[in-house]
């Protein structure tokens, strides 16, 4: 281009200009301009954070949405709150389901005069009265009683005192190591001495003074003086006193020789019942050479003589169905079986071919001691009733429902009457559960008002759905039953009253209740439990309050599709500010461009000016 001189230079200018509008370079001024990377950044080209404005023109769109989340807020909390109604009224109906089971106006409750002679309890419907009892004899337990003195004696026959250690010897209470006391002087026990050790450790501490020995008639441990024998101290570490049967024996006195004696007050030898069959101390040893059997009550109990203890044995006998406990008896040194059940029922035992378990503990040669069956009379009727066990049902006394543990011999007046006392109890649960349903209504009605002045409503305020409610459950829990045909025809005649500034009831008059009870329980029954009484009444209501298709679940389900078209609207919304805000920007970014563009023009002619091209 050629220069341009100040005389005409406007008009060159001008023309200038236009060509240069006419340039390529400067031909999108004007047209729609295509944002680019680098001038999408708000504000590069224009100077202006729009980026900020579409922000704020998002959210001035947004503006109902808060609205709509505190309308959402309150209608969930609405459905809150009849979901608590709900679980209230059910809690209502179980109470009623309760007060309509015929089952509780046949509960009986039992009474003994004197609970040390029996103790009873009644079944529902038992026999209402007053039952006199005269226990006469009570019932026990057989049992088979074996032979006595079936264990070798503490000094085998055949052996002395010298040949039998005191750590293998066939005491009850195995003896300890340690010391002992006799006159004040100490003996010591040691782990290897024998009997006779013991005896001459005795002489010897005492200076003869005492003498010990063992007497094979009586298999017991004697100690002789010249004068009183004192035994124990508080310092003995051993039981040899103890287990020889020594301690707290009777000291006796011969008065021709002169001497003092204390003898064990039983005999010695005694069964190992944890040792093998073989080294079980039994007088009668157990042949067979190793299997062997026997029956008792028809159970057979099969043992091995090589590797069972009696232990063992009696231990299969208590756990089989043989119906008896096996034990024995130290101090007696005797086998003894008892039925497990009481009465005058025998027990067999019998030693099966080849083996003689029964026989070697004495139980095959047993006496049966025949246990008694329960004797009573009822009342003055003089005959005698009888029992196996000391139970008595209605099988055996012919009071139905009633059941007598007798404890003594002796007399007892049981008393049977109707338990309304359970009634009561269902009665008053219903009261509460209903005062619990009436006051969370109220609660979620109630306008609250601080002491400014202000007025804050509750959940449910002005709620239609939940002010009748609260109406139709006082209508019908209060209202008379039209068809009833005896004394109770509504709640009032029970002693419940309304309260006259809520919709609570209490039990206002207990003596109401108490006397309907006694005296007119059937009418109480049909009340709450006939086909046209209260509970039906009350069960038809709350059926259509939350069962299906109910008051309760429409009022829910409407408050839920209220909340989803919310959350919905909300969505929508969403989705408009989502698209209106990509628009904006697209426009924003364009105007960048068009801007960018028209500052590349301007400086292109200001440089063309100043370089006096144009």
């Amino acid at each position: 281009m050629s220069s341009v001189s100040s005389t005409g230079g406007t008009s060159s200018a001008s023309a200038t200009l236009s060509s240069l509008l006419s340039d390529s370079t400067l031909q999108n001024i004007g047209s729609a301009p295509t944002a680019t990377a680098g001038l999408s950044v708000a504000g590069l080209a224009s100077g202006t954070n729009w980026t900020t404005t579409v922000e704020e023109l998002a959210n001035a769109e947004r503006a109902p949405e808060t609205q709509w989340e505190a309308q959402q807020t309150k209608l969930n909390t609405q459905n809150q709150a009849y979901t608590t109604i709900e679980g209230d009224l059910t809690t209502l109906q179980t109470d009623i389901e309760t007060l309509q089971d015929p089952s509780l106006y046949q509960g009986t409750t039992a009474v003994s005069s004197d609970t040390s002679v029996a103790t009873v309890t009644s079944d529902p419907g038992a026999t209402l009265g007053s039952f006199t009892f005269n226990i006469s004899k009570l019932a026990t337990a057989s049992q088979l009683n074996g032979a006595t003195g079936i264990a070798q004696t503490l000094v085998p026959t055949g052996e002395t005192p010298a040949e039998v250690s005191l750590s293998t010897a066939a005491f009850a209470t195995p003896v300890t190591t340690g010391t002992f006391t006799i006159d004040g002087d100490q003996i010591t026990v040691g782990a290897s001495d024998t009997l006779q050790d013991v005896f001459n450790n005795i002489a010897s501490a005492t200076n003869n003074a005492v003498t010990a020995s063992y007497n094979a008639t009586t298999d017991g441990i004697s100690l002789t003086s010249s004068s009183p024998i004192v035994l124990g101290s508080e310092t003995d570490t051993s039981n040899f006193l103890q287990s020889a049967g020594l301690y707290g024996s009777s000291s006796t006195h011969n008065a021709t020789t002169g001497d003092y004696t204390i003898a064990s007050n039983t005999a010695l030898g005694t069964v190992q019942l944890n040792a093998s069959m073989a080294d079980s101390g039994l007088k009668t040893a157990i042949t067979g050479g190793g299997n062997g059997a026997f029956t008792i009550n028809g159970v057979t109990i099969n043992y091995d003589a090589n590797n069972d203890s009696i232990s063992d044995v009696l231990n299969d006998i208590n756990t089989s169905s043989a119906g008896v406990t096996a034990s024995y008896d130290n101090l007696t040194n005797n086998f003894i079986l008892t039925n497990n059940t009481t009465g005058a029922i025998g027990i067999s035992a019998q030693d099966a071919p080849g083996s003689n378990f029964l026989a070697a503990t004495g139980l095959a040669g047993g006496t049966l001691q025949q246990g008694d069956n329960l004797l009573y009379t009822v009342n003055d009727d003089p005959t005698q009733l009888v029992s196996q066990s000391n139970t008595i049902t209605s099988a055996s006394s012919g009071i139905n429902g009633l059941n007598v543990t007798p404890l003594e011999p002796g007399s007892t007046t049981v008393s049977v009457s109707t338990n309304t006392g359970a009634i009561t109890t269902a009665i008053n649960q219903f009261i509460s559960d209903y005062n619990t349903a009436q006051s969370y209504i109220a609660s979620q009605q109630a306008v609250t008002t601080s002491s400014s002045g202000t007025t804050s409503p509750s959940t449910l305020t002005g709620d239609l759905t939940a002010n009748n409610l609260a109406s139709d459950l006082r209508t019908s829990a209060n209202n008379p039953v039209s068809g009833l045909s005896g004394a109770i025809t509504m709640l009032s005649d029970l002693g419940i009253q309304t309260n006259g500034q809520n919709n609570t009831i209490a039990l206002s008059d207990s003596s109401t209740l108490s006397t309907a009870l006694t005296n007119n329980l059937s009418d109480v029954q049909s009340f709450f439990s006939s086909t046209n009484g209260w509970g039906t009444q009350m069960t038809n209501w709350l059926n259509s309050t939350i069962g299906t298709g109910g008051t309760i679940p429409n009022q829910q389900a409407t408050l839920t599709q209220e909340s989803t078209n919310i959350t919905t609207q909300i969505s929508n919304l969403e989705t408009k500010i989502s698209s209106d805000s990509a628009m904006w920007t697209s426009e924003f970014e364009a105007m960048e461009v068009a801007e960018s563009q028209t500052n590349q023009e301007m400086t292109y002619l200001s440089e063309q000016v100043t370089n006096g091209t144009l």
